[in-house]
């Protein structure tokens, strides 16, 4: 009876084919964790410039109502010149008011905020408001 001796030649090879594999393996995972890591923090971004759209929508409404207020409680003869910025963050939106309401929106999200009973419309850029016989023009 013969005996024949395995030849480790054939094993080697497979260990060096399982290894490739593995190693496939172990780099489409640590890929598919980095872009998964990678959309986690986009959404964390976006989310950041949303609020703070908002943020500066609200400041810029608050100081136009404010504006409005003081010179509907200052005296006649008041006379103030405020700005309002172009857009916000490179983005337009739209401001207005009427029914004593001043709106400002950006996308889907706006405000409004009651102020006092004013004559003209609010724009951006430069704002002229006055007092004068007990009534508030805007740019009239």
């Amino acid at each position: 009876m013969l005996f024949y001796k395995k030849n480790n030649c054939s094993h080697i090879g497979n260990s060096k084919a399982q290894g490739s594999v593995e190693f496939l393996m172990l780099f489409g995972a640590a890929m598919f964790f980095f872009i998964l890591f990678l959309g986690v923090i986009q959404t964390n971004i976006q989310d950041k410039n949303k609020e703070k759209e908002r943020l500066i929508v609200q400041n810029i409404a608050l100081g136009a109502q404010n504006e409005i207020s003081i010179a509907a409680e200052s005296t006649d003869g008041y006379y103030r010149n405020f700005s309002i910025p172009e857009n916000i963050l490179g983005k337009d939106y739209g401001i207005s008011n009427g029914n004593e309401y001043l709106n400002i929106s950006l996308g889907k999200f706006a405000v409004f905020y009651k102020i006092p009973p004013i004559n003209g419309e609010i724009k951006k850029g430069i704002n002229a408001i006055k007092k004068e016989n007990g009534q508030v023009y805007l740019n009239s």
